[in-house]
């Protein structure tokens, strides 16, 4: 087989899936920090962790908290050579306090590497622009904002 040839699918086991390496990483440069970052695919469970942590729920009401949001997915996404997270979770704020042009790029990275549509991205936006939380003018209120899952959606 040369490389190029496509190869068929197959039905796999459980056990095949479970052994089968889907992370998936890309390295994107950053200008504004004469930098290369590399960005790597949320798992399953990352991905429901971040959402998860962006819902509160006071007096039996939810609402989403989109507050740095950009920096909270870059953070779980952004690896060392070895794999391991760039950021610890202490600076998640710092980095939110980065240029909003670098951000989104390693969020668009970010977003597409671990599944997220652009129909996501645009019923977030929709939810984002009828948000009191969110100040205008606010990189939150971009088109390019990180999407809710459908499936974890208020009501």
């Amino acid at each position: 087989m040369e490389m190029g040839d496509l190869v068929p699918f197959k039905r796999l086991t459980a056990d095949e899936i479970l052994a089968q390496d889907d992370t998936r990483t890309e390295d994107v440069e950053v200008p504004e920090w004469h930098a290369i970052v590399t960005i790597r695919s949320l798992t399953g469970v990352e991905r429901d962790r971040l959402e998860a942590a962006m819902v509160t729920e006071k007096g039996g009401n939810r609402s989403v908290n989109f507050n740095n949001f950009r920096a909270k997915l870059i953070a779980a996404a952004a690896v060392d050579v070895d794999g391991r997270h760039l950021f610890e979770p202490n600076q998640v704020g710092a980095l939110g306090e980065k240029n909003a042009g670098a951000l989104t790029r390693l969020f668009n990275v970010a977003s597409r590497l671990s599944g997220y549509t652009e129909d996501d991205v645009r019923d977030l936006t929709v939810e984002l622009g009828n948000d009191p939380s969110v100040e205008p003018g606010s990189d939150l209120q971009a088109t390019s904002a990180l999407p809710q899952s459908k499936t974890s959606k208020k009501p």
